[in-house]
């Protein structure tokens, strides 16, 4: 098992116990930061790198844009990811996290530095179980309509942020319940996206997700990316509302997500679909190992 990595922005590579954050960082007392975690895979050059990195890195951005922080330049959060794969041995999977958050309360009132690190982890048998297998799950209330965040930015729609506490309890409501996953559905009844992940769906030759512009959903790197290349498979693309119950009824579901990968829904609620001869086709695409 490949021992966990630990870089901090400003002293470079450090034992992965070490500690990082003050007990007034405010990433730790309000969720006030932001983060990206991307799939760790070799490249051309044989070394592990962060796959779509460039795609993160323009997310983080927006979401830093979006919250007022003051996220260091592009250049310098590249070499921070990259210095981190690094240190991942070669022909293993992981899964690099690149965080910052507004830094200690005591400073950030007067424009005090972040705080800013990378980390690099083993993928956990859950992630790896469930591209093999794919997923059962859950259809659960958001509690407000589909286009709800999209006139209110307060809200943070479509923000990687720190604050994930409904994220999570989401999933340990799932485990709970003898589920996998849950799928997120608004109060007017649409299917949005799963607290880790983004709905994909065929119908016929077209590939679907959500749109992001009128829900405010996070938009997906892994999904951004098949979608764009689905004329490599055969395949056109597109955005559309949906229901619970439209995607009963279509060619094939999936939950993408950056270090996941692709996992197939089993699924939804009581409701089994049937397995779809593209899976495999779509996780070869994407680069994905079982």
């Amino acid at each position: 098992m490949a021992e966990p990595v630990l870089v901090v922005l400003g002293r470079g590579v450090v034992p992965a116990d070490t500690p990082v954050l003050r007990a007034d960082d405010l990433g730790v007392l309000r969720g006030d930061g932001i983060f990206e975690t991307m799939h760790v895979r070799d490249g051309a050059d044989g070394r592990p790198h962060p796959w779509l990195l460039d795609e993160h890195l323009a997310r983080m951005a927006r979401s830093a844009a979006r919250m007022d922080l003051a996220l260091p330049e592009a250049a310098v959060l590249r070499e921070l990811a990259e210095q981190a794969c690094a240190q991942w041995p070669t022909g293993t999977e992981g899964a690099v996290r690149l965080v910052c958050t507004r830094g200690a309360e005591s400073a950030a009132a007067t424009g005090g530095p972040v705080t800013c690190f990378a980390t690099v982890n083993p993928l956990g048998p859950s992630s790896l179980a469930a591209r093999r297998d794919g997923v059962a799950i859950a259809a659960l209330t958001l509690g407000f309509p589909a286009a709800a965040r999209t006139p209110a930015p307060w809200l943070l729609g479509g923000v990687k942020s720190l604050s994930y506490a409904v994220n999570m309890a989401s999933l340990r409501w799932a485990a709970a319940h003898g589920v996998d996953d849950v799928l997120w559905v608004s109060e007017d009844g649409f299917a949005l996206e799963a607290p880790t992940s983004t709905l994909v769906w065929l119908e016929g030759d077209t590939l679907f997700t959500v749109p992001v512009a009128a829900t405010g959903i996070l938009p997906g790197t892994t999904a951004a990316h098949l979608l764009a290349t689905a004329g490599e498979l055969g395949f056109s693309s597109a955005e559309r509302m949906v229901t619970p119950s439209e995607l009963r009824g279509t060619d094939g579901v999936w939950l993408l997500s950056s270090v996941r990968g692709i996992a197939e829904i089993r699924s939804i609620d009581d409701d089994t679909l049937p397995p779809s001869a593209l899976t495999g086709k779509l996780r070869e695409h994407l680069g994905f190992v079982v």
